[in-house]
């Protein structure tokens, strides 16, 4: 299979070169980093590193889900069979991309899950309020879909790309993953969780786009159930 690894960057100069370092290590897939408008030195990090890198430069912060809904773009155009997503901020083992790759022989997304209960992994302790939010939307997510997710949030994922061109992602932030989840859904996409190792290197890590705050990010998160599940029965 032909494979893309997509990494979404923003402002992570500090981590940026030993992760695309490790990312080469474990596979040979292509690589695609989606420059989300970075500030800091990521972009001179991204030019020491050509060639090998693919960059795709936002000229100003779109956000996390739009960094990744262009990703799909290109992998869908250039005709890849697999996309792994991974984060640039050390969260996310790339020792495990040959796993993901693995496991999407057989299904069309594999999600990698921080909560999983086969895993292994000694595990850092989540924040508290991610921990009961990601719980919570998980538990309508999977009532929504049939899914039996542990985690919907983890942005480790592989996807078959055929798959994600059957998709209308639109949620330019932290959203996305509902989108994807609810859609997959509803095409009838199948889906499998590998266990990963939960990693907080900085609990007190900002969310942009003014979702710092626990009950504004749950009803931004709500809101983009209710928008697709009403997209989901105006279609049917």
């Amino acid at each position: 299979m032909r494979s893309i690894v997509i990494m979404p960057l923003f402002n992570e100069e500090e981590t940026l070169a030993e992760v695309l370092g490790e990312v080469r290590r474990r596979t040979t897939a292509e690589i695609l980093v989606v420059n989300d408008g970075s500030t800091d030195g990521s972009a001179r990090i991204l030019d020491r590193s050509r060639p090998g890198v693919l960059v795709m430069t936002h000229a100003q912060n779109e956000g996390y889900g739009q960094s990744l809904i262009d990703g799909f773009g290109y992998a869908v155009r250039a005709g890849y069979d697999v996309a792994v997503t991974i984060d640039c901020d050390l969260q996310h083992e790339p020792r495990l991309i040959p796993e993901f790759l693995e496991a999407a022989q057989a299904f069309d997304i594999v999600s990698g899950s921080r909560y999983h209960p086969d895993a292994s992994f000694v595990q850092d302790p989540a924040p508290l309020d991610r921990q009961q939010l990601n719980a919570e939307v998980t538990r309508i997510v999977n009532d929504l879909t049939g899914y039996h997710l542990t985690d919907a949030w983890c942005g480790f994922k592989a996807y078959r790309v055929a798959g994600l061109a059957r998709m209308q992602l639109d949620e330019r932030s932290y959203g996305l993953p509902l989108q994807v989840w609810l859609q997959a859904a509803r095409l009838g996409l199948t889906v499998t969780e590998i266990p990963v190792p939960r990693i907080y290197k900085n609990p007190d890590r900002r969310f942009w786009g003014g979702l710092d705050d626990p009950a504004t990010r749950r009803t931004y998160y709500l809101s983009i159930i209710d928008r697709e599940v009403s997209r989901w029965r105006n279609s049917s």
